[in-house]
């Protein structure tokens, strides 16, 4: 291979940081670079909206190069290098834009492609076969035998072969409120109990995002009712949330979400089984550990009111100026206003003068003593939104895999947490997807999970909105311009100008042409798009290296 090339610019310093990294790498004569495919750069950013990539695999163990010397075998190992490096043009493989190794991304040459652990592999047809080493399928793509199916994740396509021998494949999950750790395991024919990891993902809910803009939504209802326009009539009557089994679009988020993988996951791959962690949060006990007996039994609120409840806990005086023997209110720690909810953790005995004199205001912005705030704010206890979540998905997501057809094994979360310390991993979602169930030994745990964020499919809003709510901006009716749609991952090869450089991630397009792409480090904005190539068409996930 030869050496890299450092490309330099003399542009504003504003511009420094996006092409300061740029570098070139050029491969084989075998290989044609397509084009806009270039070195990937861009400028530091504190966040991360876009289309980042996937991180190196680690090498094979003796066990499984000594497995496996067929076609879609593991092989032997060359080198650690990743798999993907090319990308189907034409129907010939070709070598794809590849991430820098400069000061900006920090990545390996060969770390561009959706590569955690083996690579799935697909037949001629489109049958699943079973998974390879990456070094296998760069050995298929370099001669011709296979081409890129997808990117992220990896998935390759032979030309020729149409079945093979398979193993069995479990696909374990452990649900989350926010993230589930999904893992893909091969289980040995005559020990079920001893697995390989295949691949490892976590998989990011956006349940948050639907409820805030369901929230808006419902604003919009409700300000539209009070101007006087046309009549529309009230359809409370007509929405049905009342029948049984009903979830919340947030929440059936969640259930759809995972199922949605589970089934990509079975067409890549000879599943023949399903494992999921059901798992029971007691939000009593993550109130309080030391709950026992005829206690836990009662609940916190047993023979008593709410009101008499906030007051014996408070000694029967005032929160903010300890006064004692008078008339007490109930006050908010948080106001209802800012979000604060009604639960006995947030309640407090206040006086009259107090609780007129901090109205809705935040206890934070009241209480200057940071004693007495620190006090009143252990009171408080942490959100149970997240465990009434999986409380309410988990039997929802374990009949939507029963309906798959396939066998179902369900784990408790104290089995995980106990075949996680036996192997002695660190507590991730990724780990406890692969310790579900009834698990003796495990090999490939060094895996790194590719990280898969739920970003949606676009919006509805012809405008955005400022912070006052007033429209700033109108979006086109068009999804598509120029071939390209939002959330596409493309590359773009910039030969000269300010914007000089290699750019690869997300894309956000504009009727004028000129795109935004959102890489790993910052979003590039101002980039034309005769310089953009498609390297995936947006699916509504986002991925990152874990």
């Amino acid at each position: 291979m030869t050496p890299k090339t450092q490309i330099t610019s003399k542009a504003a310093p504003q511009e420094a940081g996006l092409r300061r990294c740029v570098s070139v790498s050029s491969r084989k004569p075998t290989f044609t670079r397509p084009s806009g495919a270039s070195r990937y750069v861009a400028s530091k950013s504190k966040t991360n909206p876009g289309m980042l990539h996937q991180s190196q695999a680690l090498k094979a163990t003796a066990a499984d190069k000594a497995r496996d010397r067929s076609e879609t075998g593991g092989g032997s190992d060359t080198g650690r290098k990743l798999a993907g490096n090319m990308v189907e043009m034409s129907g010939a493989a070709q070598a794809a834009p590849v991430t820098p190794s400069g000061s900006c991304a920090g990545e390996s040459a060969g770390r561009k492609a959706g590569v955690s652990g083996r690579v799935f592999v697909l037949g001629k047809s489109g049958q699943p076969l079973m998974p390879c080493h990456p070094a296998r399928s760069r050995a298929l793509l370099k001669s011709g035998r296979a081409v890129i199916h997808r990117m992220y994740p990896l998935v390759i396509r032979l030309k020729a072969r149409t079945s093979g021998e398979t193993q069995p494949v479990s696909v374990k999950l452990d649900p989350g409120a926010t993230t589930t750790g999904v893992a893909v395991v091969r289980t040995e024919t005559l020990n079920p109990r001893k697995q390989h990891i295949l691949f490892t993902a976590e998989l990011t809910h956006r349940g948050s995002v639907i409820r805030d803009n369901l929230a808006q939504r419902a604003s919009f209802r409700r300000s539209r009712r009070s101007r006087n326009l046309r009549y529309r009539a009230p359809r409370f009557d007509n929405r049905g949330g009342y029948k049984t089994g009903w979830l919340p679009p947030s929440l059936r988020h969640r259930v759809e979400t995972t199922e949605n993988w589970v089934s990509r996951l079975r067409r890549w791959t000879p599943v023949t089984g399903i494992s999921q962690e059901l798992v029971r949060f007691e939000t009593q006990l993550l109130e309080n550990p030391e709950i026992t007996g005829i206690e836990y039994q009662r609940g916190s609120l047993a023979g008593t009111e709410v009101r008499e409840y906030v007051l014996e806990r408070g000694g029967h005086q005032c929160a903010y100026c300890d006064a004692k023997n008078i008339p007490l209110n109930l006050d908010h720690i948080h106001p209802g206003s800012g979000g604060g909810s009604n639960r006995v953790s947030n309640l407090v005995p206040a006086c009259i003068p107090c609780n007129t004199a901090k109205s809705n205001r935040d206890v934070s912005e009241f209480v200057k003593d940071p004693v007495r705030l620190k006090k009143i704010v252990a009171q408080t206890k942490r959100s149970l939104a997240g465990a009434a979540a999986v409380n309410s998905t988990r039997f929802a997501l374990r009949d939507a895999l029963l309906a798959t057809g396939l066998p179902v094994e369900t784990g408790t979360g104290g089995r995980t947490k106990w075949n996680r310390t036996r192997f002695g991993l660190r507590k991730t979602h990724a780990h406890d997807a692969a310790c579900v169930g009834q698990v003796e030994a495990s090999t490939g745990t060094g895996i790194a999970p590719l990280s898969i964020k739920a970003m949606g499919r676009g919006s509805r809003q012809r405008t955005r909105l400022t912070a006052q709510g007033f429209p700033r901006g109108y979006q086109s009716p068009n999804k598509y311009h120029f071939g390209f749609r939002t959330g596409d991952l493309a590359t773009a090869n910039v030969p000269s100008g300010k914007r000089k450089g290699g750019y690869l991630g997300r894309v956000a397009v504009r009727a004028t042409g000129n795109f935004n792409i959102q890489t790993k480090c910052g979003t590039a904005q101002g980039i034309a798009r005769r310089f953009c190539t498609m390297l995936q068409r947006a699916d509504g996930y986002g991925y990152l290296a874990a």
